[in-house]
């Protein structure tokens, strides 16, 4: 499986290199994509339409990427797995990081905000992220810094997030009008 998994990841960094353009976007859209995704879901607080509804998948995307990203701590306390640039797979294009590569938590956090919006019936809005959730993985394997395992165990972990968070945080109940009251 590893063979698999290093051969496909150095394919998708392979397309590195070649357009100065293209390796400029992933960049960008490797380091501003989560946070452009979080602004996305932030400013929706305000939205007219549907608003109580709105606010809750806004509060359970919140707790979703809030999740997404403390089960891949509990990970990091099991799993300790060398990036790719540092066995040769890869060539780098960014800053070299210091945490191990599984999971990659650009992909648990996007993919989690995805999948509470899907959960929660905003589809529209929901494939949207989901299809930058997408290319913000696919930015990290093109970057050089995760395998593909590492961006889909990623999503992995934020689709499952978003599951727990569903099915706890329920619309409606006490704290969710509370919560989604303020402001």
């Amino acid at each position: 499986m590893y063979e698999l998994d290093a051969s496909v990841t150095h394919s998708m960094n392979g397309l590195a290199g070649h357009s100065a353009a293209i390796d400029f976007l992933m960049i960008w859209l490797s380091a501003v994509g989560v946070p452009l995704m979080v602004l996305a879901v932030v400013v929706q607080w305000w939205r007219r339409a549907d608003r109580s509804h709105t606010r809750h998948v806004l509060v359970g995307a919140g707790l979703s990427f809030l999740l997404g990203l403390a089960l891949n701590q509990f990970i990091l306390l099991f799993v300790h797995r060398m990036r790719p640039y540092d066995g040769g797979i890869t060539h780098l294009l960014i800053a070299p990081s210091a945490d191990p590569s599984f999971p990659s938590d650009h992909a648990t956090a996007s993919f989690a905000i995805a999948a509470a919006f899907l959960l929660h019936g905003m589809r529209r809005a929901g494939f949207g992220i989901a299809a930058a959730a997408g290319l913000i993985a696919f930015s990290r394997i093109y970057l050089g810094t995760h395998y593909v395992t590492d961006v889909l165990g990623g999503a992995l972990t934020g689709i499952l997030a978003a599951i727990i968070v569903r099915a706890a945080y329920r619309e409606n109940t006490r704290i969710d009008r509370w919560v989604t009251g303020i402001l």
